[in-house]
């Protein structure tokens, strides 16, 4: 749980050499946010803008290179009809508003989730948009996770297989992980969850198998950069074993997720290879929209081939799971 007093953390309060590669956020409390100061619940969630963009800037500057945030669940759904409507306009405005920014700062967009009926269509353009402008940019990947279940992703994944005619014996978490929407995302270091919830709302169940996760009494409209690197600096003083038993070492020498391999890929892979020629169906990059192979992923010390890209290709607002 990160104190009242190390939300003053700032850059220098961190290790460089242990930064997390990637960092995911569900972003909680603009509801509550709002309720409390007597307005309406959808100020909330415009509030929380700032606190989105200012997550990333402080992302960029100590050199984060994935941040995933949870902006819309498929749960969602449930809330009354008027703030899903202003979460849909909030989100497409929002894009049109920031993407430039986001491009110039060497921002890659995406957007994990489902494509279906519910989404508005406009929506979807201005996504599609948005992925298409950022899509050569590496600083750093942002994701939305956007009308998203960690269920749906799953079970999403394993329909994939069942498609392509994979039989049982060949279904393995090496299989599972290569069809889950972007399987060329690393698995999230460290996961924040804002407004003193202690739960993840199925938010990237597969991808957090050993993630690290830190809590924070802030609403979201009031996090900052100094909340994101208070977040950091609790990560780095945590010991990762990852199920195994590590040497005695001084407090706070912790490891990376480069340290071990996703679902089904061996540490020996270091060629960026996962002892395929990736010509197979089943690592064919090839995905359920006819995107784009999904690019290598970053050199770590567990890699693999080409993976089919995400499905999904919305934003800040809806706090996952019916709270706010």
């Amino acid at each position: 749980m990160v104190s009242p007093e190390s939300r003053r953390a700032s850059a220098l309060d961190i290790d460089p050499s242990r930064v997390p590669a990637h960092v995911g956020c569900v972003m909680d409390g603009n509801g509550r946010w709002a309720e409390r100061r007597g307005l309406p619940r959808t100020e909330g969630h415009a509030a929380g803008e700032e606190a989105l963009f200012d997550t990333v800037e402080g992302a960029l500057e100590i050199g984060v290179r994935w941040l995933t945030v949870y902006a819309f669940s498929t749960e969602n759904w449930r809330r009354p009809p008027d703030e899903v409507r202003f979460l849909m306009g909030f989100n497409e405005g929002l894009l049109v508003r920031r993407r430039d920014e986001l491009h110039a700062k060497g921002v890659r967009i995406r957007f994990a989730g489902r494509r279906d009926w519910r989404v508005p269509r406009r929506v979807l353009r201005r996504m599609d948009e948005s992925a298409a402008l950022t899509e050569g940019n590496r600083r750093m990947t942002l994701t939305m996770a956007f009308n998203y279940g960690g269920r749906a992703e799953i079970v999403d994944a394993v329909r994939s297989l069942v498609e392509e005619g994979i039989p049982a014996k060949s279904v393995d978490e090496k299989a599972i992980a290569s069809h889950l929407y972007f399987p060329d995302m690393p698995d999230p270091d460290v996961v924040v969850r804002t407004s003193g919830e202690y739960r993840i709302s199925n938010f990237l169940l597969w991808q957090l198998a050993y993630s690290e996760l830190v809590f924070t009494d802030v609403l979201w409209p009031d996090f900052r950069r100094g909340d994101l690197f208070a977040a950091i600096r609790e990560f780095q003083a945590r010991d990762r074993r990852y199920g195994g038993v590590r040497s005695p070492s001084p407090r706070g020498s912790t490891g990376s997720a480069a340290e071990v391999p996703r679902a089904g890929h061996s540490l020996a892979a270091s060629d960026g290879s996962d002892g395929s020629d990736g010509s197979d169906g089943k690592a064919a990059a090839r995905g359920r929209h006819g995107s784009a192979p999904a690019e290598a992923r970053p050199r770590r010390a567990a890699t693999r081939g080409a993976r089919r890209p995400g499905r999904q290709r919305g934003l800040s607002g809806g706090d996952s799971d019916g709270r706010s």
